[in-house]
């Protein structure tokens, strides 16, 4: 299938079909591992990259052909987190009062908010504070653009379409892949407890992982953050979905390498791409004959 790519260098790389396309659009916004020079972090490195959802992109790269729209970010995470409200910020990190909104969470008071404080509990990310214009850069160079061409892709297939569906990919290290009574998980499906997508969708793909042998769970421990938040809203014909990746299933976290069995993952999701784009373009079939 023939695609067109769109770069803006550092912050977002686009893939869409040319043709075929379908209204359904994933991203991946926490596998950027291009850190800006002016990041300036006093913490070990390799600490960092294990903020990363490492390399996921990479099992994603197959989605386009199946008429899916593929939105990847460049910067990692740790630097600005686009899966944060906006007004997130954790002021003690901040040189100097900050000339904008802020409305910091538990996540932040925690030094995981926008910007990280903390890279691990008791380990800072910086050894100083940061100016708050450096925040301002971050938030409007970074963030904003990220959130902006998501935004455009997304309402220009629901207006084309009439309805869209967004599947936000994300993967969650081996240690915390369990749900809250224990029980380990390959998958965690999140809708914010029904209010960001349909059950009818989340329901398929459950259904089509567990055929696969694999271990789903519902919105535990992780149910969806800003992502899905902002772009969820099923009584307009916009189905979001936070989606979870076991890093046991393709990533070595010691050795920070792909594990044999990601070719397996790979091929696993790539046949649900192909899966969901059936379903959707029967779905869009039946809206064209009402």
């Amino acid at each position: 299938m023939s695609l067109h790519k769109t770069e803006l260098p550092g912050i977002y790389t686009l893939f869409e079909p040319t043709e075929s396309a379908l209204p359904i659009l994933i991203d991946s916004p926490h596998s950027g591992r291009i850190y800006p020079q002016n990041f300036n972090y006093a913490c070990n490195f390799k600490l960092l990259q294990e903020t990363e959802d490492n390399h996921l992109e990479i099992l994603l790269q197959q989605a386009p052909s199946y008429g899916i729209t593929l939105l990847q970010c460049e910067f990692p995470r740790c630097y600005i987190d686009v899966n944060r409200a906006a007004d997130d910020i954790d002021e003690a990190l901040l040189k100097n009062a900050p000339d904008f909104p802020t409305n910091p969470t538990i996540r932040s008071s925690a030094g995981y908010g926008l910007i990280r404080r903390l890279v691990k509990p008791g380990i800072p990310v910086y050894d100083h504070l940061l100016d708050t214009e450096e925040a301002r850069h971050r938030l409007q160079h970074y963030y904003s653009s990220y959130h902006n061409i998501l935004q455009q892709k997304l309402d220009m297939l629901h207006y084309n379409f009439g309805q869209v569906w967004y599947l936000n990919m994300h993967s969650m290290p081996a240690s915390s892949a369990h749900t809250e009574d224990g029980h380990p998980v390959d998958f965690v499906l999140g809708d914010r407890h029904g209010t960001t997508c349909n059950r009818e969708f989340l329901n398929l793909i459950r259904e089509f992982l567990e055929y696969g042998d694999y271990r789903v769970s519902i919105n535990d421990p992780y149910k969806g953050v800003e992502l899905i938040r902002r772009h969820g809203n099923p009584s307009i014909g916009k189905f979001s979905l936070q989606f979870e990746i076991n890093k046991s299933l393709y990533w070595n976290e010691k050795t920070q390498e792909f594990l044999p069995e990601a070719k397996k993952l790979q091929a696993a999701l790539n046949q649900m791409f192909l899966f969901i784009a059936e379903f959707i373009e029967k779905k869009l079939v039946l809206k064209a004959a009402d």
